[in-house]
């Protein structure tokens, strides 16, 4: 049923519980992938040299760390265990990887900005569930 697994981290408390859960889920559904995705915002051009480059490395360093971290956190399963980082809108990465791998679901943890903003513009989670073609699992 849920034989591609997205997990979805950006290396919260809460998205490591969702690697928990996917792990658990995986190990159940006897998945076939597990893909970890970490994606963050663009970095603004009006940077400029030589801090772009800079901060690149730094974004990348960071990503895979916490790619790291969720593989770590995942532990062994009988699925393959894939990581993808990302520079783009999380929500939308999220969506995109999903529906380019065929996920049969997605694995996020839930992560409000606690402001004014984030009930506006509304979260990752929530753009993730609204838009995505595939079920979407929010671990709290």
């Amino acid at each position: 049923m849920f034989e591609n697994i997205l997990l979805a981290v950006d290396g919260s408390e809460h998205s490591l519980h969702a690697a928990r859960v996917a792990s658990a889920l995986a190990q159940a559904m006897k998945s076939q992938t597990l893909r970890i995705v970490v994606a963050f915002e663009p970095i603004p051009v009006h940077l400029g040299e030589p801090f772009m480059q800079e901060t690149i490395n730094a974004r990348l360093r960071e990503a895979e760390a916490i790619a790291q971290k969720a593989v770590e956190t995942v532990g062994t399963i009988s699925a393959a265990i894939y990581t993808d980082t990302l520079d783009g809108n999380p929500a939308v990465e999220f969506l995109q990887v999903a529906k380019s791998q065929n996920s049969k679901v997605i694995v996020m943890g839930s992560r409000g900005l606690g402001n004014v903003a984030g009930l506006l513009l509304g979260s990752t989670s929530q753009k993730v569930v609204s838009h995505a073609l595939c079920p979407v699992l929010i671990a709290r």
